[in-house]
């Protein structure tokens, strides 16, 4: 998640002070990542230093602050940003895929009982999420979208244990005696 980008999106509506920045990225994400101030006056920090926000100092009824505004370059960064694909060609270092990996060297464990303590514990998850949604998404829709998100990445997940759960009981019952393959490491190729 950029902290950095999303802070620089709120100040791209108009000046903003640092605990206004907190507060709006707490409630623009539903406020299922909470966001400690520390992190956002050091992200304000090196923004500055960057030139792509800059600052003064306000004053209100509750003292002296500093208010934040996005610059040029700022923007330029926060557009480009927003238009370009994150860069997804490496597969994530997913502790579940580890997990799976490393069961299949264990000796005595049972890959399969291990693919399934986690799949029932996801769908619980998917569960929750989903009556949590249903409860919320009238009131907050930026809630809904987290939530939705986040049931959409657990069922892949899901998706994926029953996925590697079939293709290890068909490996088994091609070559029982069988070690796995080593795994070759292969570059995706992408076009730019």
């Amino acid at each position: 998640m950029s902290v950095r980008h999303a802070l620089l999106a709120f100040l791209s509506e108009g000046p903003k002070y640092g605990l206004q920045l907190r507060q709006e990225f707490e409630e623009s994400t539903g406020e299922v990542w909470p966001l400690n101030v520390g992190q956002v006056y050091t992200t304000l920090q090196r923004l500055e230093r960057d030139g792509l926000i800059e600052s003064d100092d306000g004053e209100d009824e509750t003292g002296p602050q500093k208010v934040f505004r996005i610059t040029e370059p700022g923007r330029t960064e926060l557009d480009q940003w927003l238009s370009t694909p994150p860069d997804m060609t490496q597969p994530p270092r997913d502790e579940l895929v580890i997990k799976v990996l490393s069961a299949l060297r264990v000796p005595g464990v049972s890959v399969h009982d291990i693919i399934q303590v986690h799949r029932r514990y996801l769908v619980e998850l998917m569960q929750q999420w989903t009556r949590l949604k249903e409860d919320e998404a009238d009131f907050d829709l930026t809630f809904a979208l987290v939530g939705d998100a986040e049931v959409f990445r657990l069922d892949s997940v899901v998706r994926w244990l029953d996925a590697a759960d079939s293709r290890l009981k068909r490996a088994a019952l091609e070559a029982p005696s069988a070690k796995p393959a080593p795994l070759i490491r292969r570059r995706l190729v992408t076009r730019r």
